[in-house]
């Protein structure tokens, strides 16, 4: 009896952890509801007034995707003698063969080609031995797989005529959203961050951060904050809060599309996932209690540590399903008392918060279309469900950042894949099987078995929870399985 309600205290808990994470997330929906009409600042135009730009392209095997990338930098709409372009090329494999011929076939372009051996500092130490070598006074920054609008830098330049301006980010676009239910997915979480949470934050002045590409830095920005460091596994959120606590001023313009290639399979999703869950527990290690001290207002603190803590909500995820358990148990042979199911009623205001905002940030993308609700109503519980498969292994992510175990900076693989086009071909596939993906199919059992349990009992106090959970983690391992198994003939 006693254990239950222990049980139930780390449900609870769990549970508050997501209110107060989905009412930070309602107040960001209130400021982006507040910001829409806002309006843009003209493309510069003066090309005598036009600054030195760099930039910057960190490559690593990627023999996929790097010659799209050339392609889409070599016709950046900017005069040719105050742009330089780095290649900062880690790759170990042809990918630097390749990158070598494709910029002989563009000689009147200022490509600048770097190749270290040693991949000290990964991607960080990459964009930091660039830099010491960068002429330009404003840092663009494109990973291998996206490809810019060739107005970027005329965009976003004329933001820098505020000298406290430091970075101006843009908004990452799909180029394969349509080619699974996993990409689709994926373009359904990435539009509600880059809608609601990018703007909501920017527009009341809380702490943004650069998202690691498709940005554009002022040079003496990133020096002032301390350059790049190699510390967390996202260089990319902690240089933005070193800048923001400063005093440096960034600006998000959502307009401004930058298109990129979303992972097509499991494995390269995971790797994402980790990289980017356990880089933000490291970054709220490193970084909230001088926010929370400093001399910020009470809002964007507020807003910080929602922000940072953000990865958090998987392990509050994981806690709340496997709580439910002994709980559902609890229930169904009344050791726990009705009324308090229905008094934990209230949480389910968090997650009506948490639909309105994947709502209204992927609806306003297609104009408030019959098509595209209809489109969200499917999407909505599918996504939720896969989300809460991948808790247990963003959950380790996160744990292993906040403790301080170190891992090195895994990159996620690029496919360049067109409709219909196979992923099983290519040489950057993973095919060494994590034990997290055997206890994935182990719990999707257990949630599977439970829910049948409580149709064949009649106790449907946890049913939608547990069914969901047992397709999520159902559709995590078999798709994780499969990414594995295929290896390049």
């Amino acid at each position: 009896m006693v254990l239950i309600y222990v049980f139930l205290g780390i449900y609870l808990l769990a549970m508050l952890f997501v209110l107060f994470y989905s009412l930070a997330q309602a107040h960001l929906l209130f400021y982006f509801f507040k910001s829409k009409n806002k309006p843009k600042i003209e493309m510069a135009r003066d090309e005598k007034s036009l600054p030195m730009v760099t930039v910057q392209l960190p490559v690593f095997n990627e023999m996929y995707v790097v010659e799209r990338l050339i392609d889409a930098v070599a016709a950046l709409s900017y005069p040719k003698d105050k742009l330089e372009i780095q290649i900062l090329d880690d790759s170990t494999d042809e990918t630097s063969d390749i990158i070598l011929q494709k910029i002989k076939k563009y000689s009147g372009v200022n490509f600048k080609y770097l190749h270290r051996s040693d991949r000290k500092g990964f991607k960080a130490g990459a964009l930091r031995e660039g830099l010491a070598k960068a002429q330009g006074e404003f840092i663009a920054i494109f990973d291998a797989d996206f490809v810019p609008d060739a107005d970027f830098l005329l965009k976003t330049l004329p933001h820098f005529k505020d000298s406290r301006v430091g970075m101006v980010q843009s908004r990452w676009t799909h180029l394969n959203e349509n080619y699974s239910l996993l990409t689709r997915l994926q373009a359904f979480a990435l539009d509600a961050h880059f809608m609601v949470e990018q703007i909501g934050r920017n527009s009341q002045g809380a702490f943004i951060n650069f998202n690691g590409t498709a940005g554009i830095w002022r040079k003496s920005c990133i020096l002032d904050a301390g350059n790049w460091e190699e510390d967390t596994l996202t260089e990319d959120l902690d240089l933005s809060y070193r800048a923001q606590k400063k005093g440096w001023k960034f600006i998000y313009r959502p307009d401004i599309e930058s298109p990129a290639e979303l992972p097509p399979v499991m494995s390269a999703i995971k790797s994402q996932q980790f990289r980017w869950t356990k880089g933000g527990a490291e970054c709220a290690r490193k970084h909230l209690g001088s926010v929370l001290s400093g001399g910020f207002s009470w809002g964007k603190k507020l807003h910080a540590t929602a922000h940072l803590l953000n990865s958090m909500i998987f392990i509050a995820v994981l806690l709340v399903s496997l709580s439910s358990i002994p709980i559902w148990w609890g229930f169904h042979k009344g050791l726990l008392p009705p009324s308090l199911f229905q008094a934990s009623g209230i949480f389910f205001i968090g997650f009506i918060i948490i639909a309105m905002v994947y709502f209204f940030a992927n609806i306003s993308l297609v104009g408030y279309s019959l098509k595209g609700i209809l489109k969200f109503l499917w999407e909505l519980p599918v996504f939720l469900a896969v989300s809460m498969g991948l808790a247990l292994h963003n959950a380790q992510a996160v744990w292993e950042g906040i403790t301080g175990k170190k891992t090195p900076f895994v990159r996620t693989p690029k496919y360049n894949l067109r409709e219909k086009a196979s992923w099983t071909e290519n040489v950057y596939n993973q095919f060494k099987v994590p034990f997290t993906t055997y206890l994935e199919a182990l719990l999707a059992a257990v949630f599977l078995t439970v829910s049948i349990i409580s149709i064949r009992t009649g106790n449907y106090t946890m049913l939608v929870f547990h069914v969901m959970l047992a397709f999520g983690y159902s559709v995590v391992s078999f798709a994780s399985f499969r990414s594995y198994a295929f290896k390049r003939r």
